[in-house]
Parts: C-alpha cells; structure tokens; sequence
C-alpha cells in the first residue's frame, strides 16, 4: 500500500508549486509590458498597435499572474478565484493552439507557455480541488 501524504504536507507542496507558476507569468508579463513587441521578437516588424496590443496583453497575463499568487495563503479557500484564473488561462491556451492549427508551432517560449495554459494550470486546479475536498473531509486545519 503506498503512503499518503499528510494533508497540511500536501498542502504545502500545492502552495509551493502555484507560488513557482504565477512568478513565470509575472515575470513575463513585466517583460512584454517593458519590451512591448520586442520583448516576444527582437527581429519583428515594429507597429504601434502590435506593441500596443503585447504590453496590454503582457499586463493581463502579469495580473493573472498575481492573481494567482493571492490565492496562495488559503489556497483550500480560493476555489472561485483559482477556477476562474484556470478557465481564463485555458482560453487563452486554446487561442495559442488554434494559431499553432493555422501556423505552425512557435519557437520554445511560446510552446512553455502553450504547456503552462493548457497542461499546468488545470493540473494545478484539479490538485487545488482535491486538496479543497480533503481539508473539507479533516475538520479544522492545523497550522
């Protein structure tokens, strides 16, 4: 029979592993906010509403970013947030594989960020819920 792992242990572990996630999109979103088109291609044609559109996007994915590290605290208590964060993600994960449907497959920055939409984040929700349902199942929590 395999061990489990004590609730407050895997809780931990979860909130360790959400915490390392949302510092990527943050990172990257202050990286397109400050590059703006630059930041994705250093070689792409420059237009104002291209580099318009990356630093407003980059700021949604730097918001999206925080948002889920706000949910680390009580992260058994932040079901609404977590899942609406994940389906915003998922989203934005299936636009970015419709385009690789249409184009092809981008270069490697784009296909991590392909696999953190759309294998990470829902990874990450589906753990959040199981942990959710355990302390739920326990009583109170123990610090």
């Amino acid at each position: 029979m395999r061990p489990t792992l004590s609730l407050a242990r895997e809780r931990r572990l979860l909130q360790s592993a959400v915490t390392v996630a949302a510092i990527l999109p943050i990172l990257a979103g202050l990286a397109g906010v400050n590059g703006g088109l630059s930041a994705l291609d250093a070689a792409a044609r420059w237009s104002l509403n291209g580099d318009s559109h990356v630093r407003y996007l980059s700021g949604l994915i730097f918001a999206i970013g925080v948002g889920f590290l706000t949910t680390v605290p009580a992260i058994e208590a932040s079901g609404s947030r977590f899942r609406l964060l994940t389906v915003l993600v998922l989203v934005g994960g299936l636009a970015r594989l419709y385009a690789v449907a249409l184009w092809g497959l981008p270069g490697p920055a784009m296909r991590a960020g392909l696999v953190m939409e759309l294998l990470v984040a829902p990874g990450l929700a589906l753990w959040r819920e199981r942990v959710e349902r355990r302390s739920q199942g326990s009583g109170p929590r123990a610090a």
